[in-house]
């Protein structure tokens, strides 16, 4: 909702908004771009008297200025909506779906065709440290003249570019098609009043099926029923676009055996579709087992591997080749909240990631611990994960089983329990003394600098602001080496 309040900004509209606990970095951002926010959902606020309300999902009947704007009977939108009907219109759609790496896939797309100068339009779950904001209308670049239908290594770029327009170029020429828009796509449902998936508003052209897991068990009874919205996106997509899919995925595979009408280019494919060949920080890209670039970059954990041979499939049906793609690549400097560095103190790092479902915060400490073990200097060095257990589906317990598995990668964990309906101690007790559980966070945040010693990471994950324990982490690792005070 950030993202799209940014967008209206842009485009000339006057533009105020409301949330409850509204948390860094999306409302830094708002602030910067001179929104007004509103703490709350008061009635009161229809004195704003504005042209139109763009509710998010997170608003339910019986919200006092829902329910107000209801019987004053303004006029209302969801917010994916109003995004397809006032900005994805007219565009080339590169849309990013999958249960993980939505937000830093799609970070990669855009930042590809940025470097590329295609001027994308693009909104995303997250701040890439590339643009600084997380939304912006883009310019209205056309595709590339004539992109290439695959390519080999750089030694036959020349020859590869010289093959001829692909049939989805030339069909969005004939459609008169403008610029392009890069889109992180969800899966969670629209509003209240649309119970659709976010993602099937937005009709794209390229769509990137990255991952499909089991989560959001507030909406969602099953996994199949999240495979039933999948299938919904994939008939949205035209016969000239193209599904960038991930091979490896079972639940992705029986998605596209309910139907496809559309161009199929798979991922972590080593026989006939897109691969990756070396470490996690330095790789071959190959398409069908040939070399066709090479990516040296910061980024760490295979899953930012898979996820970048996803965002140069996806670029190269644009028209990007995927040298080009690689090379930009190595510029990529990621997104806030991933595996960001929030501070040192007392030779202890502190990290902030946005991981929050067990595959997730799995996938993130093995990362870390590859860093780490990759640097000499670090590999001697502890991971102490601290988590909250914040989203909706935590909340419920439906994957409270799995978290002593996803965090056995850690050598301790410190989970905050306040706000759950279940017994967070319990759940971690096969981790036995390598994990406990806090209901207060400031005993959380003392039994940490307690234990912490240089040379270690505080791994932070949450999906929200987790009341500022990054910095109540580095300020009580600060403390504990000051000198006591006469």
């Amino acid at each position: 909702m950030g993202g799209l309040a940014a967008l209206a900004k842009e485009s000339g509209h006057r533009v105020t908004g409301c949330d409850a606990q509204v948390y860094p970095p999306m409302s830094r951002q708002l602030q910067q771009l001179g929104i007004e926010l509103v703490e709350g959902y008061g009635a009161d606020q229809l004195a704003l008297r504005p042209d139109l309300w763009v509710i998010g999902n997170v608003v339910s009947r019986g919200n006092a200025l829902m329910e107000a704007i209801l019987d004053a009977g303004q006029p209302y939108i969801s917010g994916p909506q109003w995004l397809a009907e006032h900005v994805l219109q007219g565009r080339w759609t590169l849309a990013v779906a999958g249960t993980h790496g939505k937000t830093t896939t799609t970070s990669m797309l855009a930042h590809i065709l940025d470097v590329a100068g295609l001027n994308p339009g693009f909104l995303i779950g997250g701040v890439p440290l590339d643009f600084g904001a997380s939304a912006r209308l883009g310019g209205d670049k056309t595709p590339h003249p004539n992109p290439p239908r695959e390519q080999g290594g750089s030694d036959l770029a020349s020859s590869a570019r010289g093959e001829g327009e692909s049939p989805s170029s030339t069909a969005w020429g004939r459609l008169g098609g403008g610029g392009f828009f890069v889109i992180e796509a969800d899966e969670y449902d629209t509003a209240f009043f649309d119970k659709r998936s976010k993602f099937v508003h937005y009709r794209p052209r390229t769509a990137v099926l990255n991952n499909l897991e089991f989560d959001h068990a507030d909406i969602f009874p099953d996994l199949a029923a999240i495979e039933t919205q999948f299938h919904y996106l994939v008939r949205t997509v035209p016969r000239s676009g193209q599904l960038v899919v991930n091979v490896r995925s079972d639940a992705l595979q029986r998605v596209l055996a309910r139907g496809c009408w559309s161009e199929v280019v798979r991922f972590d494919d080593d026989e006939n579709g897109w691969s990756a060949q070396g470490g996690e920080q330095q790789f071959e890209v190959r398409l069908r087992g040939k070399r066709v670039g090479e990516v040296r970059w910061s980024q760490t954990g295979a899953h930012n591997r898979s996820n970048a041979l996803a965002a140069i499939a996806a670029a190269q049906h644009a028209g990007v080749f995927a040298d080009e793609a690689c090379a930009a690549l190595c510029s990529f400097q990621g997104v806030k909240r991933r595996m960001e560095l929030r501070g040192t103190a007392g030779g202890v790092q502190v990290i902030d990631d946005f991981a929050h479902h067990p595959t997730a915060i799995a996938t993130t400490i093995a990362g870390l611990r590859h860093q780490m073990l990759a640097d000499s200097h670090a590999a001697l060095g502890r991971i102490l994960a601290v988590f909250e257990p914040r989203s909706n589906t935590m909340k419920l317990g439906a994957m409270k089983a799995l978290l002593p598995g996803a965090l056995s990668g850690a050598d301790l964990s410190f989970g905050y329990a306040g706000g759950l309906g279940w017994n967070l101690a319990k759940a971690l007790q096969p981790l036995g003394d390598k994990a406990q559980a806090f209901d207060d966070l400031g005993a959380l945040v003392a039994a940490v600098a307690a234990v912490a010693r240089p040379g270690d990471r505080v791994l932070v994950m949450s999906n929200g602001g987790f009341g500022g324990v990054h910095d109540k982490l580095l300020q009580a690792l600060q403390a504990r080496d000051l000198p006591p005070q006469p």
